[in-house]
């Protein structure tokens, strides 16, 4: 069994490299929360955490915020009442890479503690 991807390390991409490509994701994709994560044109992760106030929203965005820091890879934020959207890819190649999935694994297990 492989390890998880919220336990592997956010690999800074080159700009030679390539956008990962349906075939490529899908895997990764597979071991998000689907009830949170969808790819968008092929181009971008979309996900959108609910959560019970303003003030848990505003604390996982910070969370968010903090992890965003210190792995360097900085998603779009988008807070409001009981929610917060998260839209991201690497702006290097305009495209999905595997650093995305593994951010957005680490981000689901920070959210796991306002999902109980």
């Amino acid at each position: 069994m492989s390890e998880p991807l919220a336990d592997q390390e956010c690999e800074a991409c080159t700009s030679e490299d390539e956008p990962l490509t349906e075939n490529e994701y899908a895997a990764y994709l597979e071991e998000l929360d689907d009830d949170v994560w969808a790819v968008v044109d092929d181009h971008h992760l979309e996900g959108t955490y609910t959560v019970d106030d303003f003030r848990d929203a505003l604390e996982l965005t910070y969370e968010i915020g903090e992890l965003a820091e210190a792995e360097w890879h900085h998603p779009d934020l988008h807070l409001q009442w009981g929610e917060v959207r998260v839209e991201m890819w690497t702006h290097k190649i305009d495209g999905l890479h595997k650093t995305d999935f593994v951010m957005a694994a680490r981000m689901d297990r920070l959210y796991e503690q306002y999902a109980e």
